[in-house]
């Protein structure tokens, strides 16, 4: 990490982020290992004041992703990192719902999409005018 990081430390981001409180769920090994990726692929002078939100929700959607996995070997169901996508639609016996994710999701935001951070992130980072420059 940059001597003069602006980095936040894993409690700052679960100050900032309560809902990822559970350490069981969230880990803080998992929360600072993607702090650190965060800290590594974005650029803190292109970013400014920008930086620590984004290092955030990058590192939420990760996080997120991980206590999903997380979760579902707790349960005894095994880690699926078959990839998906957005479930759109579910049913149960006779009764299921579905929903129209057309206004919420970017079809050029790919994996980003799996996470509400990671549409905002990928809405962030898009208007940084990143160009060619890809995450991940």
């Amino acid at each position: 990490m940059p001597k003069n990081s602006l980095l936040p430390t894993v409690q700052k981001f679960r100050d900032d982020f309560p809902e990822f409180s559970n350490t069981t769920r969230y880990p803080d090994a998992s929360v600072n290992f993607y702090l650190g990726q965060a800290d590594v692929l974005l650029d803190q002078n292109m970013q400014g004041d920008q930086f620590v939100y984004l290092a955030e929700l990058f590192t939420a959607h990760y996080t997120e992703l991980r206590g999903r996995a997380l979760a579902a070997a707790t349960a005894g169901g095994g880690v699926n990192s078959s990839g998906g996508g957005v479930l759109t639609s579910k049913s149960v016996d006779k009764v299921s719902a579905s929903y129209d994710v057309s206004g919420i999701i970017n079809p050029d935001a790919g994996f980003w999409n799996n996470t509400g951070y990671g549409r905002e992130f990928f809405w962030w980072w898009s208007m940084f005018g990143a160009g060619g420059r890809q995450l991940l």
